[in-house]
This record gives structure tokens, C-alpha cells and sequence, in this order.
């Protein structure tokens, strides 16, 4: 697919990684990864929450502070001004940003920032004394308010396995948000699921009986059961799937060509397979032969080629070329 500005994939960032000059000290964190290579895919909505809820550039830099360790109440305060609260004021922004974008398929967010970050940010005691981590106001808020939204810190992306399940996820997001923009109906319901079988399957087996089991009786409340399907969905895309479950998938679909490659095609296939399990190749080497031969065989083949497991995103991507 071509991606134009018709079709790209809404998706919010922090507006510092776009190279917008909106931190504490007028400076930005512009990421290459997101300005070069993903907004030829991602339709950005860049979003600074310190700069929407009023606090100028520059300005007073803010940090996340609780009254003891074990305090689960934490605040955004002013480091050199501890009576400057905005916690309050980041919090009503994430909900008003969550409001205005119900259209995302994903969130980017700045590392470390105390609005922005989504784990490990610093948090202080009263008396400056780090004590722990937690997350960012505006980013806890927000992803409790999208809790199956796929999000993620610019800096996680850096890691192969960490930027393809983000992918994967957003991908996935798109797909459903276009599904159920017509009519959900049993039909239509199975036939997508019918298209994630293999990827849930590479994700978690867990999740992976629980949608046959959830898809077995259609009975009920179509668009209720189909809430429940995008929810299992995407809890079993939002864990990264090991080298272990991606053998196990590509040799489920390897079985639908017992009956049509040749014996040394066969052993092929399994040996690069099981070359990939022991980290001697990446997965992109055994999925181009596994989709070569599903291809080359056509309509014998379409309900394996079909699956979305063989292209979650846009092989021009590369991203499973490091995994």
C-alpha cells in the first residue's frame, strides 16, 4: 500500500520529538526514527501538554514529587517553586486531548518526562531526595482513559523487538478502527478473526483459545462480543512475541504445504525455521521462504497467505530484519 496523506495512520506524539522547540529550556528532542521514517506511514498529531495547559517557553522546570515512598498520590511541581502545581491542570489536558482524538491508533511519548513519560520518570520526596519511579501526569491519564491504545516512549523504540510490537499494535488498531466502521456482523467477525488466527497465536495462547472460545457461540450481542474480541486482541499483541512462539506459528503454517513442496523444500524450510529459534538468522529469513512457497501455490494456499502474522506492517519497514 501507498501512503498518502489520505491514509495515513493517526497516531499522537509529544511534540518535542517532532522538533518542535516546546521543553523547559526552549530546546526539542527531535527523533529521525519518527520525523523520517514513520511519518511516511503515521499522520502525527504533535501534543505538548506543559505548553496547552498555559506554562510558557521557556519555563520553570517541573518534577514529580510524593510525601513519602510509599505515597501513591504524586504531584507535578515546580523544582525551584514547589507551590507551582499543574498536576491538576496535565491531568484535565489528557482527558481533553483524549476527547479530541478519538481517532488514534497510538501515542509516542517523550522519556522521562514527568507530563510525558510512560515508565520509569523520577520521582522526589518533598525534601529533593529521589525515591523511585512513576509515570508521567499527563501519560498515566491519558493511557487509563485508552487502556488498549498502543503506546510507547521514543526511547523503546530503539530496541528491534520493542518498535515492532509497537508497530504491530498500531497496525492491528487500524485495521479494527476501518472493520468497525461498517456493520459488524458473525460473518464479518469470524472472517477477521479468521486473518489474526496465526499472530495471536505468536503473541499469546492464551489469548489465542480465548478468542476461539469467545467466537464459538455468536449468539449473543454482536457488538458486545465484538468489544470483548478487540479487547483480547489487543492484549495479546500488547506482549512481543519470543523466537519461541514465532516457530511455533511459522510451523503451523508450514503445514498447510506438506502436501505441496517437495521433501527438500520441506527440510529447507524447517531447518532456516529452526536456525531462526536458535538466533542464527532473523525472522525476515525464514518468513520470505515460507511466504514464496504460500504464494507460489495461490489459491491452494489463500487462507494461509491471508494471514496477517506474514505482513502485520509494511515489509518496506524492515522491522523484523533485527528480530
Amino acid at each position: 500500500m501507498v501512503y498518502s496523506s489520505d491514509n495515513k495512520i493517526p497516531v499522537g506524539i509529544s511534540a518535542c520529538l517532532t522538533g518542535q522547540p516546546v521543553r523547559f529550556n526552549g530546546s526539542h528532542k527531535r527523533s529521525r526514527f519518527c520525523t523520517d521514517t514513520l511519518s511516511q506511514y503515521f499522520d502525527f498529531r504533535p501534543v505538548c501538554p506543559e505548553v496547552a495547559i498555559g506554562m510558557g517557553t521557556p519555563r520553570e522546570p517541573i518534577r514529580l514529587v510524593s510525601e513519602t515512598p510509599a505515597d501513591t498520590e504524586i504531584r507535578a511541581v515546580g523544582v525551584d517553586s514547589p507551590e507551582l502545581d499543574v498536576t491538576d491542570a496535565l491531568r484535565a489536558e489528557a482527558v481533553s486531548t483524549s476527547a479530541a482524538n478519538q481517532d488514534l491508533c497510538g501515542f509516542i511519548f517523550m522519556q522521562k518526562s514527568p507530563s510525558c513519560g510512560v515508565f520509569a520518570v523520577k520521582r522526589y520526596l518533598k525534601n529533593g531526595h529521589p525515591e523511585g519511579k512513576a509515570s508521567g501526569i499527563f501519560a498515566s491519564e491519558f493511557a487509563r482513559l485508552n487502556p488498549l491504545l498502543p503506546i510507547e516512549e521514543a526511547g523503546r523504540l530503539n530496541d528491534a523487538a520493542l518498535r515492532e510490537n509497537f508497530m504491530v499494535r498500531v497496525f492491528a488498531f487500524r485495521d479494527w478502527q476501518l472493520f468497525t466502521q461498517t456493520t459488524v456482523t458473525p460473518a464479518r467477525l469470524i472472517e477477521f478473526h479468521s486473518r489474526y488466527k496465526y499472530l495471536v497465536m505468536a503473541h499469546s495462547i492464551v489469548q489465542y483459545k480465548a478468542a476461539g472460545k469467545l467466537l464459538s457461540d455468536l449468539s449473543g450481542d454482536i457488538d458486545y462480543i465484538a468489544e470483548q474480541y478487540f479487547e483480547l486482541l489487543m492484549t495479546a499483541l500488547a506482549k512481543p512475541a519470543s523466537r519461541k512462539m514465532h516457530t511455533n506459528t511459522m510451523m503451523h503454517l508450514q503445514g498447510y504445504l506438506k502436501k505441496l513442496i517437495t521433501p527438500e523444500d520441506k527440510a529447507e524450510l524447517q531447518r532456516l525455521i529452526m536456525e531462526y529459534r536458535r538466533g542464527i538468522i532473523p525472522l525476515v529469513v525464514p518468513l520470505t521462504l515460507l511466504k514464496h512457497h504460500l504464494n507460489h501455490f495461490g489459491d491452494a494456499n489463500r487462507y494461509a497467505r491471508e494471514q496477517v502474522y506474514l505482513n502485520p506492517h509494511p515489509y518496506e519497514m524492515g522491522l523484523r530484519n533485527s528480530l
